[in-house]
């Protein structure tokens, strides 16, 4: 009898033993063995946890997982072309256990010496390589290249919040240089670029010719009057125009426009640059301030005067993170600027909203 308790105590502790060193893994969803290779176009409602996958042989429902290589391709967008070897799992789905993509080669240049970082969600618009950024600013696009760096984020898909590092591109678009996960579901933006008005609704194709001049008088927001060696120059501003390098058409402001000629038979301006000026100060964020008031006629590119009912205020313009409902300032305009202090003693233009 009192050798049936010892071996039944045995038992037990063998037992016991044996479901403490049991490998974690006998627990896990096992999806490893290559069962086939699928090529498609990802759809709406994809996550990062679930790929949803159009294939001529119908749609498909993949998961991703901790053991999902995503290194050759993590964009995971509506519309992007993918290709996805995937295997059985345990849990009756199909695990992705390898994703690539197709190649493209961009034939865009990127000013990378003046970068700005956004915080936002992606919108359900983004399409192939133009994404919608949902900021807490409003609404930017901007273009996925080949050489976006993407080694901060896992994988890339709509409604999920991420961080970029974008510049302007050649096309006029703003286009993203490296993306990273963000913790953040807020949008926000900072540094140092010129103003971020909205990206051109659409990409001038005519050929152009550039002219460089002064602003003249009767210059208004959707018409630029420029002083130039032959003469007087009337430009329409149109939701093509990209202003973002030089926004300010104060009298005496000189620029460099790039313009074509339109179907109305009107010059158009496809691009507006000014010179200016590098910020070097550093600007504290945290406690910004809102004014309101109107473009005083000695603004330029680098300096916003802003007449307010408390006086003239001067707001330096090289840490602008957006601009919202105008293309360009004009003496006169009416605009809502938030702004802070930098350690240059002067206050730093950072949204600006036309009123």
């Amino acid at each position: 009898m009192r050798r049936l308790v010892i071996l039944k105590m045995c038992l037990m502790i063998s037992l016991a033993f044996g479901v403490l060193l049991m490998p974690e893994n006998r627990l896990t969803v096992f999806a490893d063995e290559v069962a086939a290779t699928v090529e498609g176009t990802v759809m709406s409602g994809t996550t990062a946890e679930i790929l949803k996958l159009s294939t001529k042989e119908g749609d498909m429902e993949i998961k991703l997982d901790d053991k999902t290589d995503a290194s050759a391709c993590k964009i995971l967008l509506p519309d992007s072309k993918i290709k996805v070897s995937v295997s059985h799992g345990s849990d009756g789905y199909l695990h992705a256990v390898k994703i690539t993509g197709g190649e493209q080669e961009s034939v865009v240049s990127v000013d990378t010496s003046a970068t700005s970082t956004v915080t936002g969600t992606i919108g359900e618009k983004t399409k192939g390589d133009l994404l919608y950024v949902n900021t807490a600013q409003g609404e930017m696009q901007i273009k996925l290249d080949p050489s976006t760096n993407m080694s901060g984020c896992s994988v890339l898909v709509a409604e999920k919040s991420y961080s970029i590092t974008c510049a302007r591109g050649s096309d006029a678009y703003m286009h993203a240089v490296s993306i990273s996960d963000s913790s953040s579901g807020n949008g926000s933006s900072s540094g140092t670029v010129s103003s971020l008005t909205p990206a051109p609704s659409q990409t001038v194709t005519e050929t152009t010719t550039s002219v460089t001049g002064k602003v003249a008088d009767g210059t208004k927001e959707d018409r630029l009057y420029l002083e130039t060696s032959g003469g007087e120059m009337e430009i329409v501003i149109d939701s093509r125009t990209d202003s973002r390098g030089g926004m300010v058409l104060t009298v005496g402001s000189k620029l460099t426009v790039s313009v074509y000629r339109g179907s109305d038979a009107y010059m158009h301006a496809a691009v507006i640059t000014a010179n200016k000026d590098t910020g070097a100060a550093e600007i504290d964020a945290s406690s910004p301030a809102t004014v309101s008031g109107t473009v005083g006629s000695k603004s330029t590119e680098n300096l916003l005067y802003l007449d307010t009912p408390q006086g003239q205020m001067e707001l330096k313009l090289d840490a602008v993170r957006s601009v919202n409902n105008c293309k360009v300032l004009v003496s006169g305009k009416k605009f809502s600027v938030t702004c802070a202090r930098g350690s240059d003693a002067y206050m730093h233009a950072l949204d600006i909203t036309g009123v």
